[in-house]
């Protein structure tokens, strides 16, 4: 019966130039461990295992990249479908609410219990191809926790500290003066 080598051989899964390296490096393990040495791994071996090493870095520092990507991808589209059902829909009505979206000022008309929710930070406004939507406060704190981009208006609802020495504290200025 022929050895592996020969029957790989004859297959042809195998080249005459690789089955001498391997004869040559088992030789070499061979006398090594012969001598009382450690069993050393050869040269080839060593680029080997090296090169392994050096595919498994890469390839894991491309998966990295990846995960990244998708993550944000996904995170992405998790805002757009936030943005796209929680949109208020039912908020037409005859008072005008100023707000600045880049550089400019927009009008948005609204009822009054909207207005007074947008004022107190009740909801905030937010863009979504190029549509304004209406979305509850806490959906919009989430959406700018992934990214800000899509987030126009949030009003801060925290009471603003009064100065003792303002001599204007008297006059108190209403929060839903219309220009």
């Amino acid at each position: 019966m022929a050895s592996l080598q020969e029957q790989l051989l004859k297959a042809g899964l195998a080249n005459k130039q690789s089955a001498k390296q391997i004869r040559s490096e088992k030789r070499k393990k061979n006398k090594a461990v012969r001598k009382g040495q450690t069993a050393q791994e050869t040269g080839l071996q060593d680029q080997l295992n090296q090169q392994k090493q050096q595919q498994a870095d890469k390839d894991l520092a491309l998966n990295k990249t990846i995960k990244a990507t998708l993550d944000t991808k996904a995170e992405l589209a998790k805002v757009k479908q936030m943005i796209a059902q929680l949109a208020i829909s039912d908020f037409n009505g005859e008072l005008a609410f100023n707000y600045a979206q880049a550089g400019k000022v927009k009008t948005l008309y609204v009822d009054e219990i909207t207005q007074n929710a947008l004022i107190k930070g009740r909801i905030g406004i937010a863009e979504l191809d190029h549509k304004i939507s209406l979305i509850p406060a806490q959906a919009i704190e989430k959406i700018k926790a992934v990214d800000t981009k899509y987030i126009i208006l949030l009003n801060d609802n925290q009471p603003v500290a009064e100065d003792e020495d303002d001599p204007y504290a008297d006059f108190q200025i209403p929060d839903d003066l219309m220009w």
